[in-house]
C-alpha cells in the first residue's frame, strides 16, 4: 500500500531573510512567508486530497500548515519529531557570530556536516533518526492516503537523503527553499522521490 507524502518547508521568516541559526527559536512567518504559505495551500488543495496535515511544533511550521489545512478543510496535528534541529550554543546567532567563537567547528559544519557536533546541540544523524521514525509512523497510520508534513530545511533534507539512500555528507547538496513542496511515495519500507524543492507555485 502506497502513502503519498507531501513534504513542505515552512515559509519565510526574518531569520531566513537575514541568515541566523534558527533551530528551536520560535519565529513567526513574515509577510512574505504568509503569502508563500497561502500560495502553497492553494497549490496543494488544487492538486491533492490529503487525509491529514502534520506540522513541527514551531510557529513558522504551524502557520504554514494552518494555511494548508484550512484550504483542505482539515486540522493541523503537531508531531514533535518534525521539529527543527537543536543548534545548542549556536541558536539565534549569525554564521559570522558563530565564526568568531567556533571557527573550526563552523568550517566543519559546512565541509563535513555529518561529522559536526554543535556544542549543546543535535547531530544530523540524531535529527534524521527522529524524523525518520515519525515519517514511518505516520505512513503506517495512512496506508493508501496522502498526507502533508510541514517541517524545516534541515529536517526535510535529512528525510530526502534517507529516502534516496544517500549519506548525510551530501546534506549541502539538496536545496529546500521556503515553502518548497516535495512529493514522496512510500511503499512498504521503500521510498520514491517524485518531485523535490518545487516552488513554481510561488511565481507571480
Amino acid at each position: 500500500m502506497t502513502t503519498i507524502i507531501i513534504l513542505v518547508r515552512h515559509g519565510q521568516t526574518e531569520w531566513n531573510r537575514v541568515e541566523h541559526f534558527r533551530g528551536r527559536v520560535d519565529l513567526p512567518l513574515n509577510d512574505i512567508g504568509l503569502e508563500q504559505a497561502r500560495k502553497t495551500a492553494m497549490r496543494i488543495a488544487a492538486c491533492w486530497k490529503p487525509a491529514a496535515v502534520y506540522a513541527s511544533p514551531l510557529s513558522r511550521a504551524i502557520q504554514t500548515a494552518e494555511k494548508i489545512a484550512g484550504a483542505c478543510s482539515l486540522a493541523v496535528q503537531i508531531v514533535d519529531g518534525l521539529v527543527d534541529i537543536d543548534y545548542g550554543a549556536w541558536q539565534g546567532l549569525t554564521p559570522a557570530e558563530v565564526g568568531q567563537q567556533w571557527a573550526h567547528l563552523l568550517a566543519e559544519w559546512y565541509k563535513t556536516p555529518d561529522q559536526a557536533r554543535i556544542p549543546g546541540g543535535e547531530t544530523l544523524q540524531e535529527v534524521q533518526s527522529r524524523a525518520r521514525s515519525s515519517v514511518h509512523s505516520l505512513c503506517t497510520s495512512h496506508p493508501d492516503q496522502q498526507i502533508v508534513l510541514v517541517s524545516h530545511t534541515v529536517v526535510n533534507r535529512l528525510i530526502l537523503l534517507g529516502a534516496l539512500g544517500l549519506g548525510n555528507h551530501r546534506f549541502w547538496h539538496l536545496r529546500q527553499d521556503p515553502c518548497a513542496i516535495n512529493i514522496l511515495e512510500r511503499d512498504a519500507d521503500d521510498f520514491t522521490i517524485v518531485t523535490m524543492n518545487d516552488t513554481c507555485h510561488l511565481a507571480g
